[in-house]
């Protein structure tokens, strides 16, 4: 029998794993990793072979799972993509990962073909400079760094204490990380936060978008107006003490929910008017909403944006306001830094990824199969009463469910009918299908999550 040249590459790779050494058996794999780490995840074993594009293979069973889960959201083009099976990208990310060089110091041309990349596919002219570090936590922490050398260096120019200025705004039912600092922002489920030590820092109300939005304008509007209220009282009460605002587009750990243009732009104002950062978190809606930024769609001018997940390494992209401080963290040596810098091997993966989402329109593409997904959910909608506030922006979907007990049985029925999709907030669903995905997947999906609120009655 004749192989393919991608399966002759993965015997190759297989055969050579086995000279390395024995692999645990995907039978054993749960009870091995119990054995020392909380093994409270999907169960099953994710077959690195056999997955490809929407569809997640399980080691152990064998069975074909529908992925709009995507790796909390961190998968951008699906299994094993063709661009990132070619035999002569894998020899090539090989190479680059017998070493990890601190790209904070050492320089590669890897290092430096990524970046242009990354400019030139998720670039913004108005943030130029970049920093890259692992994790979307970290990411975040050094959004907020800049923030607070930023305003305690306005406050030392004007004649006011250097220690003021280390405050961060953000909104209830927020998910920054779980990092020292973003604890202190972080607040939807207290388990991961509880017992920590936290800042004591401003927070003001989410005027979350009750959907369709043409019914519940007012309300809307109404929320907005406390939340707005709240920031301007929390600004004059700290004077000079806050030194940014940051939100999440979307919130997705805290149930999926969105925010209007109008809202963030008004806490863009203030910002400008109080003097503060405006901070957006794009480490969950970064390249999943139909355009490289959510921000870009919501007409929104951020000074610092931090993001991950998609883009496979954790950074910040920063400009305007920053700038107006000539000695800011971007211009001082060593005053944000890191080891690895993102690390190399992510940046390498990460660039083909970049060249690959530009290649194939996939952002252009993924607004297509977004819509189809959010009316077939608004058609859910319609059909179960059950299913309510269905919202989207592109891949980024979400609906309701009456209580946390309902959502939770719809995950499991999902996951009986072999798709994968994650809970948020209180009674949410949320589904997130790779960029890649095609319409007839998303009708897949569409078909079953039908298939399973009928079995629930």
């Amino acid at each position: 029998m004749r192989l393919t040249e991608v399966e002759r590459q993965i015997l190759m790779t297989t055969q050579a794993a086995a000279r390395i050494g024995a692999h645990t058996d995907p039978s054993d794999v749960l009870d091995s990793l119990g054995k020392h780490i909380l093994v409270d995840g999907f169960h099953l074993v994710l077959d690195l072979e056999r997955s490809s594009g929407s569809w997640m293979v399980d080691a152990a069973s064998g069975k074909r799972y529908l992925d709009f889960y995507t790796m909390f959201a961190s998968l951008p083009i699906g299994h094993n993509h063709p661009a990132l099976a070619d035999p002569d990208f894998i020899g090539y990310l090989g190479r680059v990962a017998s070493s990890k060089p601190a790209n904070s110091d050492i320089y590669t041309s890897a290092y430096a073909d990524f970046v242009e990349t990354f400019a030139r596919v998720l670039g913004d002219a108005a943030l130029p400079h970049l920093f890259f570090v692992e994790g979307g936590g970290l990411a975040v922490e050094n959004a907020l760094k800049v923030a607070f050398d930023w305003k305690s260096r306005k406050n030392e120019a004007a004649g006011r204490s250097a220690d003021l200025g280390m405050k961060a705004m953000h909104l209830t039912k927020a998910f920054h990380g779980r990092t020292g600092y973003t604890m202190s922002l972080t607040n939807t489920d207290p388990i991961k936060t509880a017992r920590f030590p936290q800042f004591d820092w401003p927070r003001i109300e989410t005027p979350a978008i009750i959907h369709p939005i043409a019914d519940n304008l007012a309300a809307v509007e109404s929320a907005e107006r406390l939340a707005l209220g709240q920031a301007r009282a929390r600004f004059e009460a700290a004077p000079h003490d806050i030194a940014c605002f940051i939100a999440e587009p979307i919130q997705g750990e805290g149930g999926d929910i969105h925010l209007r243009s109008e809202f963030l732009l008004a806490m863009q104002e203030l910002c400008h008017e109080y003097d503060a950062l405006f901070i957006l978190d794009e480490v969950q809606t970064g390249l999943g909403t139909g355009t490289a930024w959510a921000y870009q769609q919501l007409g929104l001018a951020p000074d610092v944006v931090a993001f991950a997940k998609k883009v496979q390494l954790g950074g910040i992209m920063a400009g305007r306001r920053v700038d107006d401080i000539p000695d800011n963290v971007f211009k001082v040596s060593s005053r944000i830094n890191s080891t690895w810098g993102g690390g190399l091997v992510d940046m390498v993966r990460s660039q083909r990824i970049l060249e690959t989402i530009e290649q194939e329109r996939l952002f252009e593409r993924s607004r297509t199969t977004g819509d189809r997904l959010h009316s077939g959910l608004q058609q859910l909608s319609a059909d179960f009463a059950q299913v309510t506030n269905v919202r989207g922006r592109g891949l980024m979907c979400a609906f309701d469910m009456p209580d946390g007990g309902e959502r939770g049985a719809l995950i499991e029925a999902l996951r009986v009918a072999q798709v994968i999709a994650l809970s948020c907030g209180d009674r949410s669903v949320r589904l997130r299908p790779a960029l890649s995905v095609t319409n007839d997947e998303i009708d897949t999906g569409l078909s079953r999550i039908r298939a399973a609120l009928t079995s629930m009655g």
